[in-house]
């Protein structure tokens, strides 16, 4: 009689490298590839987040149709939802990539219960990092706290596994099983949003090669220039990534065989590899540390002080809080679903420490509004930014916008992208309009308060207020930046 399997994919959309996929191809004379969206999916994604996943689901398809199978859809509790499959099909056996968000734990350990009750092997890879977190704690068994050290032991394990090629063949079923359709979610976003975020955006596996192939014809620039916001100098991977479209052990070893045969290219591979690992850490925190999604890890910052101001939270939503760097970034985030990564520095520093509002309020933001809404990342850098995380940057260190803006869009380049109000105000002023003479805001064609608001805060007294609160907290406290 033939074996059959379910491959139940969740956050690791492609072919490539698919650890659960290829065991499964190998030991089985049938594969039923699954997805499965859960009930409280459609609360707990943000639109732009669905739309990515709809249009990646859509790839996985077509992928799979080349492969003469199909993906099945179907909505509910997982671990009902595989059940129900395995009574269609007479699967004997599930295989899954393993997720290591706090609710992504839960519903893996849900599924092997019910399983194993019913004799259905269950069988586990690791697709998503480059070392299963649960096997990266410190020699006394607690998580590390600093990056650091972390990526020392990281790194002194050598390199991942040699990541794995698409199935040979992926078997189908002799009949195909029930199944929604993939527009039957609803996750596709209305017209005005999708039309906009397709022009922008290939989701899917081959969208995620081309957008790493365009990236490392750039690569060289990499470490110069990552953090300039007026240049083209970052991967623009991350949703992919936080998809599944395409593995970090591949990008990891691709890197290190660029640098062993492109000496020059070692600064800027040793950069972006790097960043894999923040990534990495970010997961580990996660995975050990799982109240850090609400909870400071700085167990001090619960009594943090921190204002309630909806007009305050709401103007730096929308991009209206007279700081020209924070609004570009805003709109931005608005226009496209992405913001570049010291964008979000600056903007998660104005709103903790300016308008002093906690951060909780925005990792929820940019878990709504972002393509690539990743847990694990987003509450590291909120956390790390706030100063009451895992290795953080000190509260004190509080981010001047106005010199950000200087350093890492020094012409106003990215400034006047993102707010065409200001496009004919002279890069001397274009950062700071409130302090531009009335005849130049008037040959610029800029009212303050009307084409482009006012500052909500004055930066200086925000950082007053701020170190203060800090200092009563700690009873100590240093200057800022």
């Amino acid at each position: 009689m033939p074996s059959a399997a379910i491959v139940w994919f969740q956050r690791d959309l492609r072919l490539d490298d698919n650890p659960a996929l290829w065991q499964a191809c190998a030991s089985h004379d049938i594969v039923i590839p699954v997805f499965i969206a859960g009930s409280d999916d459609d609360q707990t994604l943000g639109a732009p987040s669905r739309w990515w996943l709809s249009r990646s689901l859509h790839a996985l398809d077509a992928s799979l149709r080349k492969a003469c199978n199909r993906l099945v859809v179907r909505r509910g509790h997982a671990a009902r939802e595989l059940l129900d499959l395995c009574a269609e099909s007479g699967a004997g056996a599930v295989y899954w990539n393993r997720r290591y968000e706090p609710a992504a734990v839960a519903a893996s350990a849900a599924v092997e219960r019910a399983l194993g009750a019913a004799g259905v092997a269950a069988r586990t890879s690791d697709g998503a990092l480059l070392r299963d977190p649960s096997l990266s704690a410190k020699a006394d068994g607690t998580p590390y706290r600093v990056f650091t050290p972390f990526w020392r032991a990281l790194m002194s394990k050598g390199s991942p596994e040699q990541p794995l090629a698409s199935p040979a063949a992926i078997p189908p079923p002799p009949a195909w099983l029930r199944s929604l359709r993939i527009d039957d979610l609803h996750w596709q976003g209305d017209e005005a949003c999708s039309r906009r975020l397709t022009g922008l955006w290939r989701p899917g596996e081959s969208g995620a090669r081309a957008t790493w192939t365009l990236f490392l014809d750039r690569l060289a620039a990499y470490s110069r220039d990552r953090d300039r916001l007026d240049r083209s100098a970052t991967s623009r991977l991350s949703p992919h990534v936080a998809a599944g479209e395409i593995s970090v052990r591949q990008l990891w070893h691709v890197l290190h065989d660029l640098a062993e045969r492109r000496p020059a290219l070692s600064a800027s591979v040793q950069s972006f590899v790097r960043q894999l690992v923040w990534r990495e850490f970010a997961y580990h925190l996660l995975y050990h540390l799982p109240e850090a999604v609400e909870q400071p890890l700085r167990e001090e910052f619960v009594r943090f002080p921190w204002r309630q101001d909806e007009a305050g939270l709401q103007a730096w939503q929308r991009g209206c809080t007279g700081y020209p760097i924070v609004d570009a970034a805003m709109r931005e985030l608005s226009a496209t679903g992405w913001m570049h990564n010291r964008a979000r520095m600056i903007v998660a520093s104005f709103l903790v420490k300016d308008l002093m509002l906690p951060w909780q309020h925005g990792a929820r933001w940019f878990e709504k509004t972002l393509v690539d809404a990743d847990l694990a990342n987003n509450t590291l850098g909120w956390q790390w930014v706030s100063g009451c995380g895992a290795d953080a940057a000190p509260f004190f260190r509080i981010f001047n916008p106005t010199l950000q803006a200087r350093k890492f869009d020094p012409d106003g380049t990215y400034v006047r992208r993102w707010l065409p109000a200001l496009e004919y105000v002279p890069t001397s002023c274009v950062h700071e309009p409130w302090k531009a003479p009335a005849s130049v805001l008037a040959s610029a064609g800029v009212r303050l308060g009307i084409d482009y608001p006012e500052p909500i805060v004055s930066h200086e007294m925000a950082k007053r207020s701020a170190l203060a609160a800090y200092k009563r907290l700690t009873a100590g406290g240093d200057g800022g930046e």
